[in-house]
């Protein structure tokens, strides 16, 4: 399975140590460029920075399309851009995503998506976790995730909590 990761939900879910989770749900994932600068490029380190340059999972490709990353910048930020356009290139089967505008274009060009609420309701559902509701508490309280409160409610509902 092909799957494309924005910088999103890598730092959300290393913040919170969860980041294992998409290795255990997808096997690897591939990010462009611009997502690995955005997580390493930076004068000190944020979740998700040592993880990108380390773990063998998660794969860097360059996007050939940079006329599409163009156009998608328009809209989104560069790694999302490149995140959209490289998506598109592999023929994704799941693009990772949590940004509404990028997730709207994605839906658009008809790309599957799943934002980090979207992957902890996986694991549930697939018993990685226990409860869907302590990790998305900890999103908020650590990573500075926002949820909305109907957002939330949703989620607690689709996991049965």
């Amino acid at each position: 399975m092909t799957v494309v990761c924005n910088t999103s939900p890598i730092t959300n879910l290393a913040a919170i140590a969860q980041l294992d989770l998409l290795r255990q749900l997808y096997g690897e994932i591939v990010i462009p460029q611009a997502v690995y600068n955005e997580l390493t490029v930076l004068p000190n380190p944020v979740p998700g920075t040592s993880e990108v340059q380390t773990l063998p999972w998660i794969r860097v490709q360059q996007v050939r399309n940079q006329t599409q990353v163009t156009e998608f910048r328009r809209t989104v930020d560069l790694g999302e851009a490149e995140a959209l356009a490289l998506a598109l290139e592999m023929a994704a089967e799941r693009l990772l995503i949590d940004d509404a505008a990028g997730r709207a274009i994605a839906l658009e060009l008809g790309l599957k998506i799943t934002g980090v609420l979207g992957v902890l309701l996986i694991a549930k559902q697939r018993q990685l976790i226990v409860a869907v509701q302590p990790l998305m508490d900890n999103l908020i309280s650590q990573a500075g995730f926002w949820v909305s409160d109907e957002l939330y409610a949703r989620v607690l509902h689709q996991s049965g909590e």
